[in-house]
C-alpha cells in the first residue's frame, strides 16, 4: 500500500515537471483530477474510521454557463470527486468541466475547499472557493490561464442510506488571464456515494 502511494507521488511530481515545461492539455487536466482523487482517498478513510459516511462522493452532471463580459453561453458535462478530510468542517472537491460554445471549447479543472452544513438528514449545504486552471481553444488559438471560483452547493439525498442523490451548484468564475473574463453558471446532476465494503 505504501509502495503504491509512493508511485502515485512520483507520478504526480513527474506530471508537475511536465506541466511547468509544456502547455496544459485536457488530458493533463484529467490526470490531475485522478491524482488528486487518489491522494485524497486515504485522508477520507482515516477521517471516517468507525463511521458509515461514504469514502468519497462522485458528481456527474451538466454545467451551463454564461460569460458576463460578452454574454456568450456554453454548456458541457462535468465530473468531480469530493472527500471529507475533516468531517463537518472541510470538503475537498476536484473536478473537470469541458464547455462548448459556437466559437470556443474550454476545459476547466478546479480544486474547491468547501465548508459543509447538514440542514436535515436528506439535505446538505456547502459554500466553497478554490483555484481553477482554464484551457481555452478559440478560433485556432489556444490559451491557458489561472482563475478563481466560488460556489454554493446543495445536495439532496432521497433515502437515509445516501447511496444516490442529486445536487445543484451555482457558481461564479473569474479568470486572471487576458481579458479577465467573468462568468456565472450552475452545475446540476447525480451524486454517487462510494462506501466502504
Amino acid at each position: 500500500m505504501k509502495f503504491g502511494g509512493a508511485r502515485v507521488m512520483a507520478a504526480l511530481l513527474r506530471e508537475s515537471v511536465n506541466l511547468l515545461n509544456s502547455r496544459l492539455t485536457p488530458m493533463t487536466s484529467a490526470k490531475w483530477v485522478l491524482a488528486a482523487a487518489f491522494l485524497l482517498y486515504p485522508a477520507r478513510g482515516v477521517a471516517q474510521e468507525g463511521n458509515k459516511e461514504p469514502i468519497a462522493v462522485v458528481e456527474l452532471g451538466a454545467a451551463p454557463s454564461w460569460n458576463l463580459k460578452d454574454h456568450a453561453s456554453s454548456i458541457g458535462p462535468t465530473v468531480a470527486v469530493e472527500v471529507s478530510p475533516i468531517e463537518k468542517w472541510l470538503e475537498l472537491e476536484a473536478g473537470v468541466t469541458p464547455s462548448f460554445s459556437r466559437q470556443s471549447t474550454e476545459w476547466a479543472t478546479d480544486l474547491l475547499f468547501k465548508k459543509p452544513w447538514t440542514l436535515s438528514p436528506k439535505v446538505e449545504f456547502m459554500a466553497g472557493v478554490g483555484p481553477e486552471w482554464i484551457h481555452t481553444r478559440e478560433s485556432g488559438t489556444t490559451r491557458n490561464s489561472v482563475g478563481g471560483e466560488a460556489v454554493l452547493d446543495v445536495m439532496f439525498w432521497p433515502s437515509a442510506k445516501r447511496k444516490f442523490g442529486w445536487y445543484l451548484e451555482p457558481g461564479y468564475e473569474y479568470s486572471f488571464g487576458r481579458g479577465h473574463e467573468r462568468s456565472i453558471g450552475v452545475s446540476v446532476g447525480l451524486l454517487i456515494a462510494i462506501n466502504r465494503r
